[in-house]
């Protein structure tokens, strides 16, 4: 995340197991501590995937590099209305570019590609994430 003094990436540690409100009470936490200039070391070592989402500035597709020795990033696009196809007929849609980049000496390509296809159906029906 930015902040004044350049750009901190806080670590949410053993997100896995945990529910998406405790992973965003933890990252709003997190973030807060980053504005006060207040993260340990161990809020800011030990990630293995980082999100990075340039989307919030109209940005709508890039291509972020992976920050040894994390194995995968996940760049995230802003949300913008288009023409999409549904059932043969143009209509209007909601998209958002997703770009994930992996380090092959970790993770196989399929695996992750399999992976970004799950959060695509997730994202597609946000009431699964729920669940």
């Amino acid at each position: 995340m930015a902040v004044s003094d350049g750009l901190v990436v806080p670590v949410v540690h053993d997100a896995d197991p945990k529910a998406l409100a405790e992973i965003a009470a933890e990252a709003h936490g997190l973030a807060e501590r980053a504005r006060a200039g207040r993260l340990s070391l161990d809020e800011i070592t030990g990630g293995t995937f980082t999100v990075s989402n340039l989307g919030m500035y109209g940005i709508e597709h890039f291509t972020a590099f992976i920050n040894p020795p994390q194995a995968a990033l996940l760049a995230v696009g802003a949300i913008r209305p288009e023409p999409v196809v549904r059932d043969g007929a143009v209509v209007a849609g909601t998209t958002m570019r997703l770009t994930l980049g992996i380090d092959h000496r970790v993770l196989d390509g399929a695996g992750a590609a399999v992976c970004l296809a799950d959060l695509r159906r997730a994202l597609e029906n946000p009431v699964s994430i729920l669940l």
